[in-house]
């Protein structure tokens, strides 16, 4: 084995121990990519979205979410479930402990839009944030809140 192969071996061996291999960071988040996350039980095979990607000199980027294929209990749905969550603003952070594996990509979900405007006046107004704890949580904390119990969805 040639000394260049050694210490590029050497040097991912290096970054694999201290965490360098294999962990995300924000330049690996980018609109229109498709991940796998850590999903509640039962969900396994949810994807979540990045519709969009948006600055902020304060929080960092804000990144705008859709999250597809999870199970959550809805009396407002004529199925009584609702399986596709349209828009959640979220910080980096709840990316990087969320996301497994990117798993395609796609153009921006449309009905993100609807949320994100309505956020988006509101966070303007100093009356809205991100979230930023792992997406798992979030769909639990949306389906608490939908099943009328705002209290809880709040302080959880």
């Amino acid at each position: 084995m040639n000394m260049v192969w050694k210490s590029l071996l050497r040097g991912a061996r290096t970054l694999a121990l201290l965490g360098g291999v294999g962990a995300l960071h924000a330049a690996d988040f980018a609109v229109g990519q498709v991940w796998s996350y850590k999903t509640r039980p039962g969900e396994e095979a949810s994807t979540l979205l990045i519709n969009k990607v948006e600055p902020n000199a304060r929080l960092g980027p804000i990144y705008h979410i859709s999250v597809f294929g999870v199970h959550i209990k809805n009396a407002q749905a004529p199925s009584g479930f609702t399986s596709d969550l349209p828009h959640f603003p979220v910080g980096r952070k709840t990316l990087q402990d969320s996301c497994i594996k990117r798993v395609g990509s796609r153009k921006a979900n449309p009905d993100y839009l609807e949320g994100y405007a309505q956020w988006h006046a509101e966070f303007t107004q100093g009356k809205a944030g991100v979230f930023t704890i792992p997406v798992s949580e979030i769909i639990s904390v949306v389906e608490t809140a939908l099943q009328g119990d705002q209290k809880t969805a709040v302080t959880e």
